[in-house]
C-alpha cells in the first residue's frame, strides 16, 4: 500500500500479544475472583482518567506458544497509553501474564474507511450496565477477524508505488473487499518499528471465505515480493 496515506496524530493506540501463565489456573477460584476484580477496578480508574477512546480484544483462533488475544487500546497521548501498561502489569494479576505492548498510530484511518462497503452497526451498552461487574467473556462468533503483520523490504522502499504494483495490488484487494462483504480495514503504524514488522492490520469479513480471500491476495506475487507479511 501506499506509504503517501496519512497517518493520524491525534491519539496513540497500544497494540498488545497477552496470554496467561499458568500459575494463573493454579489459582485457587476465590483467590482469582478477587485478584481479577481488583485488576478491573484498577483498570477502569485508568481509562477514567486518562479518557480511554477505544478498547478491543481478539481471541486467536490458534492460539500461540505464549499469546492467544490481541488488544488494541486508544488513548489521546502517550500519558494514557503508558498508565495503561503500568497498570496492566501492576502485581498481583501482572505476575500471571504474558504481555507483548507496542505504541502505533492508526494509518490510513479516512482512507480505508472507504474500502468497507457495508459498516455493522456500533456495539451498543445498556444504559444499566455495571462496568465493576466481570461478564462471561466470549468470543464473537458471527465474523473471522485477519491479523496482518508486515514490513516492507529494504530493496521495496527503493521502488516507486508502480514499480512495487502497488496500483494492480490496490484494485485486486479492493475487488475482494467487494465480493466478500468486508466489515472493517483498520490499519496501525508502529511508533518503534519492529524487525519483522512495522504496520499492523485489522481485516474483518462475515465468513472464513473472505479471511482466506485476503490472505491470498496479499501473498500473490508480484505485489507480495515487496514486504514481509504474517497473519493470524
Amino acid at each position: 500500500m501506499s506509504t503517501t496515506i496519512q497517518l493520524s496524530r491525534d491519539s496513540v493506540v497500544v497494540l498488545a500479544k497477552t496470554g496467561r501463565l499458568a500459575s494463573w489456573r493454579q489459582l485457587e477460584s476465590e483467590e482469582r475472583r478477587k485478584v481479577e476484580q481488583a485488576h478491573v477496578d484498577l483498570m477502569l480508574s485508568v481509562a477514567r482518567n486518562h479518557h480511554l477512546r477505544q478498547m478491543e480484544g481478539f481471541k486467536l483462533i490458534g492460539p500461540q506458544e505464549r499469546w492467544e488475544r490481541f488488544w488494541i487500546i486508544e488513548f489521546p497521548d502517550i500519558v494514557g497509553a503508558e498508565a495503561w501498561i503500568e497498570a496492566e502489569m501492576a502485581p498481583r494479576y501482572g505476575l500471571h501474564g504474558y504481555y507483548e505492548y507496542y505504541l502505533s498510530r492508526r494509518w490510513g484511518r479516512d482512507h480505508f474507511a472507504t474500502w468497507v462497503p457495508n459498516i455493522p452497526a456500533p456495539i451498543t451498552v445498556p444504559s444499566d450496565a455495571d462496568p465493576n461487574m466481570i461478564p462471561v467473556l466470549e468470543a464473537d462468533r458471527n465474523s473471522i477477524v485477519v491479523l496482518q503483520f508486515e514490513r516492507m523490504t529494504a530493496a521495496a522502499a527503493a521502488l516507486t508505488p508502480q514499480q512495487r504494483h502497488e496500483p494492480e495490488h490496490v484494485e485486486q484487494m479492493q475487488a475482494i473487499a467487494r465480493e466478500h462483504g468486508l466489515m472493517r480495514l483498520a490499519t496501525y503504524q508502529l511508533i518503534d518499528p519492529q524487525e519483522a514488522w512495522h504496520r499492523a492490520w485489522v481485516i474483518e469479513f462475515p465468513t472464513l471465505a473472505g479471511a482466506e480471500g485476503w490472505i491470498d491476495g496479499e501473498t500473490t506475487p508480484p505485489h507480495a515480493n515487496h514486504a514481509n507479511k504474517i497473519f493470524y
